[in-house]
């Protein structure tokens, strides 16, 4: 299946993708689980195919994030070597984890932000995993148990922000600077997670073209690691890190511009598609 989260006619919804629409939960169902994290929570996943009402166009609706406000939106750093090697930093004996604000990110569709502050937008095209069930001290041969779904996830990062320190807080947060989309794709639907293709497009030149084959810690080791040090629950998102190709890493640097359109597309997922905007005021 897939589900997007989705706003329509002064209410916010979701349902299920099917070619150019999206049939959004029953009324009775919403009253019971208002929002996909809260669907997820329940265990009521696969009670939605069954009710949903009427399709609408998805061009008369607007697409939120997969997860529009997940309780831990967690980030992963330097997953990929060539990316490490690019930014010519040290690769990490374990996973190096930042965090990322609901507020940070739109949805598929929605504009995407240039701050003021800086010039330096970069673009970090990804694979998104999506929380499916309460994993605590999970093991990696257990791991993939517990995943709902996965979507695509553009990481934009304020570059001269996330160095001013050794935190990467900063430049990961700035106002509407990343998207997460257009919808998570449930988990039976990927055969594996681990061969996927990715490539990111800045107004149609290919920048970044990896496979998830490459990541230097898997999805099932991510999952056992955090699950280690905090509960994950039904609805977090975990942004398993980027290949590389990024604009901060290419000659000359190529930091995103208002009217670009950046591009994430993810084998058996779709694309992920926003037009970057300069911030008023």
């Amino acid at each position: 299946m897939r589900l997007a989260s989705f706003f329509h006619k002064g209410r916010h919804g979701y349902g299920l993708v099917s070619d150019e629409t999206v049939r959004p939960v029953t009324r009775e169902f919403a009253d019971q689980h208002s929002n996909l994290r809260r669907a997820l929570a329940a265990g009521a996943l696969g009670e939605i195919g069954a009710n949903v009402a009427d399709p609408i166009s998805l061009e008369d609706v607007s697409l939120r994030p997969a997860i529009p406000r997940p309780g831990k939106l967690i980030g992963i750093g330097m997953n990929y070597l060539a990316h490490t090697e690019e930014l010519k930093r040290k690769q990490p004996e374990a996973p190096s984890l930042f965090v990322r604000f609901p507020d940070s990110v739109v949805g598929h569709g929605q504009s995407l932000v240039r701050p003021a502050a800086s010039e330096q937008h970069d673009f970090e095209g990804e694979l998104a995993v999506i929380i499916g069930r309460t994993a605590r001290h999970v093991g990696v041969a257990d791991a993939l148990d517990h995943v709902a779904g996965y979507s695509c996830f553009l990481d934009g990062s304020i570059r001269d922000w996330q160095y001013r320190t050794s935190q990467f807080t900063a430049g990961k947060n700035f106002f509407h600077s990343g998207a997460f989309g257009p919808w998570l794709v449930t988990a039976e639907e990927i055969a594996d997670p681990q061969a996927l293709r990715l490539e990111t497009r800045v107004s149609g030149e290919v920048m970044q073209q990896g496979n998830t084959r490459d990541m230097c810690f898997g999805i099932a080791e991510l999952i056992s690691f955090l699950s280690t040090i905090f509960p994950l629950e039904p609805g977090d998102v975990i942004a398993t890190g980027t290949p590389s190709g990024v604009g901060a890493a290419r000659e000359p640097q190529r930091w995103l511009r208002p009217g670009d359109v950046v591009e994430v597309e993810i084998e058996g997922i779709g694309a992920l598609r926003n037009e970057v905007v300069a911030e008023r005021g």
